[in-house]
């Protein structure tokens, strides 16, 4: 199946008084049509300034994106000038936010907000837009949307808001749809349903989606391929299927050691991943994850392992790893 979106080598730093820090170092995916993939890892590896990166949002000053390639069919959206970037943005991909309290604006109501999409990119009159916005806040499963078009976003719970925040991305029937943490802040039960709508939205429509978590059982229920990531870096690339049942890194292996299983003992402690993720302005030498590595070697505190294939499908940077495979 063909690529729809290519990421090459992708480079964002970010430009401060104490000095240059690189947020994305050499980040580099791919991503069919239809298909979606994971990216993974903990808060501060560089997941949301990815997918900023993509929509070509990252604020400047101080960031900017200083090398590599995002071809989206065919096009390097590096090189499209402001105007034509912004006929992608919204349109053929669109970005469901983090926080949707903080994404969407307090003194408009949530039918203006998915209405300027739709005026913008398909230029329909008022009546239309508001007839196309009824239609979307219905089609992800918001009672009464006649009444709810007219509500601001304190009148709607977390994940009404978040259902809006979906509509609003969707209503110009995207390519390509960024999810970046989208269940982070609601409750178990409305995170399976929000879940669960994106998955037949996906269905429906035939977009591809990147679905940005910390969450690996999120991951595991939605994504074909994992991206794992690590101070900027991937660290790790496989099919889900593979990942789950043989990570090869120690940091992917960490982070499936503290996902909750369904079935498990009470009394069984998840496993944790002792350490922080260091700042990038502070970067140990060697491989940034040696720190608090279980397997961790001398070689690994002073020289830093490039992403090898190990396996068909498989791609890591391990020494450990490259070790098992006899690499």
């Amino acid at each position: 199946m063909a690529d729809l979106l290519q990421v090459k080598n992708l480079q964002t730093s970010f430009f401060t008084p104490e000095g240059e820090v690189r947020a994305i170092d050499g980040i580099s995916f791919e991503i069919a049509e239809g298909k979606t993939l994971g990216l993974v890892g903990e808060s501060g590896c560089g997941k949301s300034v990815t997918s900023l990166s993509i929509m070509r949002l990252i604020p400047s000053p101080p960031g900017k994106i200083v090398g590599g390639e995002i071809i989206y069919r065919g096009k390097d959206l590096l090189k499209l000038g402001n105007e034509a970037m912004r006929k992608i943005r919204g349109n053929e991909i669109s970005m469901i936010f983090q926080e949707p309290m903080t994404s969407l604006n307090p003194v408009f109501t949530v039918g203006n907000q998915i209405g300027e999409a739709i005026k913008l990119h398909q230029g329909l009159d008022k009546q239309a837009t508001r007839a196309k916005t009824i239609e979307m806040l219905r089609l992800v499963k918001i009672a009464d949307p006649e009444s709810r078009v007219d509500a601001y976003p304190h009148q709607l719970s977390g994940g009404m808001r978040q259902r809006v925040m979906i509509a609003m991305a969707l209503s110009c029937n995207p390519s390509l749809l960024i999810a970046d943490e989208p269940t982070t802040a609601l409750d178990v039960t409305v995170q399976a349903q929000v879940l669960a709508l994106l998955k037949k939205l996906q269905s429906d429509a035939g977009m591809a989606m990147v679905f940005i978590t910390h969450d690996l059982g999120v991951v595991a229920e939605t994504a074909d391929r994992v991206v794992v990531m690590y101070a900027g870096r991937k660290v790790e690339e496989a099919p889900v299927d593979e990942l789950f049942e043989n990570p090869l890194h120690p940091y992917t292996a960490g982070l499936i050691g503290a996902t909750p299983t369904p079935g498990a003992e009470r009394a069984a402690r998840l496993a944790d991943i002792p350490g922080m993720v260091p700042a990038l302005n502070e970067l140990p030498p060697g491989c940034p994850f040696a720190p608090r590595c279980p397997r961790v070697m001398e070689r690994c505190r002073v020289e830093m392992p490039l992403l090898k294939k190990l396996a068909p499908s498989r791609l890591v940077a391990c020494f450990a790893a490259e070790k098992d495979f006899g690499a």
